[in-house]
């Protein structure tokens, strides 16, 4: 216990102004740190990385904004340079990590949670494009209650305007079998999820009941950034809502996710890696997965991520590790498009056999599927069951067309 004052002091300082953004009080980041400790010291105890080969599936959380201005958060720069930028990205993307290949053979992709209340038909045309191509995948993101809180009835007409724009015009998210609403993953603008940021950022305490209602299948909003409000106690977990869905912030408590035993409620909760990073002694760091110029991916990150050892219990060989960043912003993008990036990749793939590591390189909706098969008692290789349950529109579409061209063809 003597440790922990220092522990608690050296997190405090080490993110003080952190990414150009107006320090935090002491306060609320002690706070944060004594909300998350407790439950990181218990799994650091407790919890045990696979002995052995291990099956690592990664996903990118991209909080893609085109219309991002790191100058401002509120403002939003001209159509034009979005366009640009994401051109820009469209053709160097590919070009950056078709080389590195995970076990399966599938490039390292992005799942782009792209802001519904940013709209634009020109620009996710254009992503769709990207992703229709094996370049990733589009989800939804949402920044809302700003000023103002919002309303349950504005969010959701907000979330299923923007999904059925998704599906129907851009051929993209999910289906499940004999269902044809979209399913989605979902990410929460500013981390405040179910009005868990203490009003500000949303307002609406049913959220997490809109989510559902609307076709969401798994929130991706955790961890948050750190001293954030908005951050449960609950850490490197995979787990379903244990609160009732209208209550702000059910995400709050939990049941994790185990093999033999599928989720009842969704949206599940699928976090990504928050540990704590000792090696910088007296004033350590938090892990929170997230990629910045700062802070950009790296073997020793990975090994962190490792030992937080999120899995579906019952099956530790399968370890999922949620990463996030925002492609879209202009001061981030070496970490994301550049060297470091290029550099990550290339020791990810070239020493994995050595690190007794099977990479899969999924997108959020494959996470899930994989999630979803192994509480379900699946064994094996987890590419198998990237489409488990939760199935691409695109592809989807694709297979009936093509049925409908060969009934054709025969005349039936």
């Amino acid at each position: 216990m003597r440790r922990f004052p220092s522990l608690f002091a050296g997190v405090c300082l080490q993110y003080e102004g952190a990414s150009g953004r107006s320090p935090m009080s002491m306060m609320a980041k002690a706070a944060y740190v004594a909300k998350v400790l407790p439950s990181y010291l218990w799994q650091a105890a407790s919890r045990r990385p696979a002995s052995g080969p291990v099956h690592l599936m990664i996903a990118l959380a991209d909080h893609f904004e085109p219309a991002i201005d790191p100058r401002d958060g509120m403002a939003r720069v001209p159509q034009g340079e979005q366009e640009r930028r994401l051109e820009f990205w469209c053709r160097e993307y590919p070009k950056l990590v078709d080389r590195w290949r995970d076990h399966d053979g599938r490039p390292f992709v992005h799942s782009y949670f792209y802001p519904a209340e940013q709209y634009e038909p020109t620009l996710i045309s254009m992503l769709a494009e990207h992703c229709h191509a094996g370049w990733g995948e589009i989800e939804i993101h949402l920044h809302h209650g700003i000023p103002t809180p919002d309303t349950a009835n504005n969010t959701s007409l907000i979330l299923r305007q923007f999904r059925d724009q998704l599906a129907f015009r851009h051929g993209c998210l999910a289906l499940e079998e004999g269902d044809n609403s979209p399913k989605y993953a979902f990410v929460h603008g500013n981390f405040a999820l179910a009005n868990s940021a203490h009003g500000r950022f949303c307002g609406v305490d049913s959220e997490m009941q809109v989510l559902a209602e609307t076709g969401c299948f798994a929130d991706m909003t955790l961890p948050t950034s750190p001293g954030h409000p908005s951050q449960t106690s609950i850490v490197n977990s995979l787990y379903e809502c244990a609160l009732p869905l209208d209550q702000t912030a059910p995400q709050r408590k939990g049941r994790p996710l185990r093999v033999s035993h599928l989720p009842r409620t969704l949206p599940m909760i699928v976090q990504g890696p928050l540990v704590m990073d000792w090696s910088r002694g007296l004033r350590p760091g938090i892990e929170n997965a997230s990629i910045t110029r700062s802070n950009p991916l790296t073997l020793r990150r990975l090994q962190m991520w490792k030992q937080a050892a999120i899995h579906v219990k019952g099956r530790p060989d399968w370890v999922f590790i949620k990463l996030h960043c925002h492609g879209m912003d202009p001061t981030q993008k070496d970490s994301v498009l550049g060297e470091p990036m290029r550099h990550f990749l290339q020791q990810l793939v070239e020493g994995a056999q050595e690190r007794s590591e099977t990479l899969h390189f999924v997108s959020a909706r494959e996470m899930v599927n994989i999630i979803l098969a192994a509480c379900d008692g699946r064994t094996g290789n987890p590419d198998g069951y990237r489409d488990y349950r939760y199935k691409r529109r695109a592809e989807s579409t694709k297979k009936f067309t093509l049925t409908a061209e060969q009934t054709a063809s025969t005349g039936r």
